[in-house]
């Protein structure tokens, strides 16, 4: 990794708090951002936990990436964690403490913009301490099962994500793309309002498994044969802005600005976040589990 150069810390001004229901359980949940000391970055804190555990929001802390992102271990853990890292990412909060009354965070519309919301109300502060900006040396490309995500370095300070969604020819979702320049802005007026999205088939399935029982198609876009059902897009490519906004959310467990062009195809959170580890253990080497046994039950559509 090469360092492009430096940025002032930032943290927030006062707290704030978002309740709203869990995605996957339905259980009413809150969680308050809290300001943070410079250095600190971002860790979240399990409140209703003896010990009140706690999990810095870095790649090397996630143990789970199917069809969302997690962190800490199953009977501790905190799962759907990368709309708000897309929150605090694409604003430039580097220090906070993110703590969570249950085992997720919650869905409000399957977007970031709640969060965002919140985060802009208790303000925004630049702290003395600097973070650096990182760009890698070489591109690094990871492919696995169809899906590929690659990095190529910059020569400045600066983040584009571009995402190709395809989910086949025939498939109910239409093949689409999307690119930005990840800045404050362009997140807040491009990306934090695009939602969560399911085909119908997903949606049929993750309901057997028993997740998320309570969701109807008003909470979430499901695409049937025939489109959008009983809801609306807020963008014709809402569903490639949504990968992108996860992509902002899981490539933020780097722990440090990145810098460079970001292409994915087809790819979810188990390739983002693996991208996230090898840019984050190339700035800080360590020994590291062989990505094939963590990949090992990755999902197209995580």
């Amino acid at each position: 990794m090469r360092t492009l150069g430096t940025r002032s810390q930032r943290s927030l001004a006062e707290s704030a708090v978002v309740e709203g229901v869990g995605f996957i359980t339905g259980a009413r949940v809150q969680v308050r951002f809290l300001p943070a000391p410079a250095d600190t970055g971002i860790v979240f804190r399990r409140t209703d936990l003896p010990g009140k555990p706690e999990y810095p929001a870095l790649a090397d802390s996630v143990t789970d990436t199917a069809r969302r992102t997690t962190l800490g271990p199953a009977h501790a853990g905190i799962t759907l964690i990368e709309h708000v890292m897309a929150a605090l990412g694409g604003l430039r909060v580097d220090n906070c403490t993110v703590e969570v009354n249950g085992a997720e965070l919650p869905g409000l519309d399957g977007s970031a913009r709640g969060f965002a919301d919140a985060i802009l109300a208790a303000k925004i502060v630049v702290q003395s301490a600097r973070r650096p900006i990182r760009t890698p040396t070489r591109p690094i490309s990871i492919a696995f099962q169809g899906t590929t995500i690659s990095i190529h370095p910059a020569e400045r300070p600066g983040l584009t994500a571009t995402y190709f969604l395809d989910y086949g020819l025939h498939a109910p979702v239409p093949r689409q793309c999307f690119t930005c320049e990840v800045r404050p802005e362009t997140f807040l007026n491009d990306v934090a309002d695009c939602r969560t999205f399911l085909t119908e088939s997903e949606a049929i399935s993750i309901r057997d498994m028993g997740i998320g029982k309570h969701l109807t198609a008003h909470d979430v876009i499901v695409f049937g044969a025939r489109g959008v059902k009983d809801n609306s897009l807020r963008f014709a490519d809402e569903p490639a802005r949504h990968k992108v906004l996860d992509m902002i959310g899981d490539l933020a467990l780097c722990g440090f600005d990145l810098a460079g062009h970001v292409v994915a195809y087809r790819s979810g959170h188990a390739m983002n976040v693996e991208l996230a580890r090898r840019l984050l253990q190339a700035a800080t080497p360590t020994a590291s589990i062989p990505m094939t046994a963590r990949m090992a039950t990755a999902r197209r559509a995580a």
